[in-house]
């Protein structure tokens, strides 16, 4: 039976005086639907009017700038991440706000410099079970927002935003949380089967220095680092939600597993999936068949880093498939970046061709890869140049799903930039600052400071990306020009919120 056949047996039904006005209905409602799905055709495609894209919010761990073979790396293949870069806008000048990781996830997940609310330290080992250490409460984060708008708000993976029951993720606008809250956690409980584990130690087996390796060849330790491995695992479980669970699948598949889950449980309506790895974050530790597709690598530590950062990318790859199969591609903006420039000496991660690695405000500690792919909205295969931030992820981000912008953010919407409605800049300056640390870029000027009471190098990042040459000297106009331009901006900031014998790991 058509809907007019049905209209016209309703009408039947009716008082006299009604039916004209059901008929005249009844012929709107069919003619108007001849041009467009009706509201149950829509619903049982999964598409209902004006939906608001999903969001894939993928942050990994300690990334090196120059690993990925689509910013350069030619040694480990990674094939998803680059498929991501062709598909999408990758960025030669993103940056994150700190050069490690909980300051820099503050920002990201507020929009906000962390200095402006006193999250500006790096808490490791027992500070993270400090009741007061954790993103300040009053500060809302893009999962708050968009579980305003609509959204249904996961987080898989690493927090380290404050592990206290008032700093949890589920109290922090996330609707599901499976991961763990500290800074770091071994990949697989004890006694680590299947894979190879390279330790930090003070000293070796029989009192020397260097590198040791156990008869089995299972176990490497080494003392290149001069202290022990953090204990990770301290206090700090995998939960889900806030019960702790035992899992025995390596934290990378792990996560890439409950990520899928979670896209295939809620892709009738819009979500926003935060999936944080915490791959490549040490310990070093490396799968058997990984291990195997590396072993023409002569440095074991190399290749236990390769190993890695393989199955990182195959992971990521897995949660990419699953949205082409879920018929979500094309609805869903996806973004990837690190949280802060690799650890070269700990795990090998290069950041090329920038100078310096995690924990420095030298462009290696801060310039990230950063990919945006959005089909149908933002251009693919195209390489931005243009400075951006990882401030300016949630303006953008709160923008594309039509949901308001709060006015006290220090980003700046990227969609008009990225869709080629502007060409100006996207923003004009970024500035950091952690304890006695701290760097300004304004436009292609860059001011660097690498401790307190250390004068201030200047560098220019147009003609030597690397910051070889200090120019300090050579151009004291420009130099004071920054150092203005800081000091306005570090007025406007707090001090941290906590700190005494707590100092940043360096």
């Amino acid at each position: 039976m058509n809907r007019i056949e049905f209209f016209c047996r309703f009408s039947r039904r009716l008082h006299p005086r009604f039916r004209v006005s059901c008929m005249l209905a009844a012929w709107i409602v069919v003619l108007g639907s001849s041009f467009l799905p009706t509201m149950w055709e829509q619903a049982a495609l999964g598409e209902p009017p004006g939906r608001a894209p999903n969001v894939v919010l993928i942050l990994v761990d300690d990334l090196g700038y120059g690993e990925l073979g689509s910013y350069g790396g030619t040694e480990i293949p990674t094939p998803h991440l680059d498929r991501l870069a062709g598909e999408g806008i990758r960025f030669t000048d993103a940056y994150v706000t700190a050069s490690f990781c909980a300051p820099s996830r503050a920002a990201l997940l507020t929009g906000r410099y962390q200095t402006r609310f006193g999250f500006e330290l790096n808490p490791t080992g027992a500070w993270n079970d400090d009741p007061a250490i954790g993103l300040p409460t009053e500060q809302r984060t893009l999962a708050d927002h968009l579980r305003e708008a609509g959204y249904v708000t996961g987080l898989v993976g690493k927090w380290h935003l404050g592990a206290s029951a008032r700093f949890h993720p589920q109290r922090r606008g996330f609707d599901e949380f499976f991961g763990f809250l500290h800074e770091g956690h071994y990949y697989v409980p004890p006694p680590w089967s299947g894979h190879i584990t390279w330790l930090r130690r003070r000293v070796l087996p029989d009192g020397s220095q260097g590198r040791w390796t156990s008869p089995d060849g299972r176990m490497i330790w080494t003392t290149h680092m001069g202290r022990f491995e953090p204990d990770y695992d301290a206090n700090n479980p995998i939960v889900r939600g806030s019960q702790p669970v035992i899992e025995t699948a390596n934290l990378t598949d792990a996560f890439s597993r409950e990520a899928e889950d979670f896209i295939i449980r809620y892709r009738a309506q819009p979500f926003f999936l935060y999936l944080a790895y915490s791959a490549v974050h040490s310990p070093l530790q490396g799968a058997d068949p990984y291990m195997q597709k590396f072993a023409h690598l002569p440095d074991i530590q190399r290749r236990i880093f390769a190993a890695m950062l393989a199955q990182l990318d195959d992971g990521i790859g897995r949660v990419l498939q699953r949205l082409q199969r879920e018929d979500l591609e094309r609805q869903t903006l996806v973004i990837f970046l690190s949280d802060n420039g690799g650890a070269t000496r700990e795990l090998t991660s290069s950041n090329y061709p920038l100078r310096g690695e995690k924990g420095q405000y030298l462009e290696g500690g801060i310039r990230v890869p950063m990919i945006v792919r959005w089909p149908e909205h933002l251009p693919a295969g195209r390489t931005e140049t243009r400075m951006v931030s990882t401030l300016d992820l949630l303006p953008t981000i709160l923008a594309a799903a039509g949901a308001q912008v709060p006015p006290d953010l220090d980003g700046t919407n990227m969609l008009p930039h990225l869709t080629g409605e502007t060409d100006l800049p996207i923003r004009e300056q970024h500035y950091w600052r952690m304890g006695g640390r701290a760097a300004l870029r304004l436009g292609n000027w860059k001011i660097h400071r690498p401790a307190a009471k250390r004068p201030w190098e200047l560098y220019d990042l147009a003609n030597d990306v690397g910051e070889a040459e200090d120019l300090a000297a050579e151009y004291p106009q420009q130099l004071q020009e920054l150092i203005d331009s800081f000091e306005k901006l570090d007025a406007e900031m707090i001090e941290p919120l906590w700190g005494g014998s707590f100092r940043a790991p360096r």
